[in-house]
């Protein structure tokens, strides 16, 4: 399946709206459209939260290499945003997305969070 980019026209006020921690960053959760499955979480800057609503792609700020990446340029795993959306606090950003590909996991897997801690013990169910 194909699917269209789609910009997305954030207003100033908006975008003042949204805190960044001290490194200048935002955590973003990354939704699946259709299904509400949750597929990740990465973090973005202003510029990075900037080309992501410009462009309808999902670009992130990597902690860990210090540079912006766009999800799917190497893996082909293209996010196509279709909502966004900001938290009451504005220090969480979500964004409801077509997922192209394998999925959104570096591991190959197609969520990120495809572990699991366990089922629910007898006790703990009781209350």
């Amino acid at each position: 399946m194909s699917y269209a980019s789609t910009p997305i026209d954030a207003s100033p006020e908006a975008l003042a709206t949204v805190k960044y921690d001290e490194q200048g960053l935002v955590p973003a959760i990354v939704q699946e459209h259709g299904t509400g499955r949750v597929l990740m979480l990465a973090y973005m800057n202003p510029d990075s939260l900037a080309q992501t609503l410009a462009t309808g792609r999902t670009w992130f700020w990597s902690r860990s290499r210090q540079e912006y990446w766009c999800k799917g340029e190497t893996s082909g795993d293209r996010q196509y945003v279709r909502e966004a959306y900001y938290d009451c606090d504005g220090d969480t950003l979500l964004f409801v997305v077509d997922q192209e590909g394998k999925g959104a996991c570096h591991t190959g897997e197609y969520s990120c969070f495809f572990r699991s801690f366990g089922e629910p013990t007898a006790a703990s169910a009781e209350g």
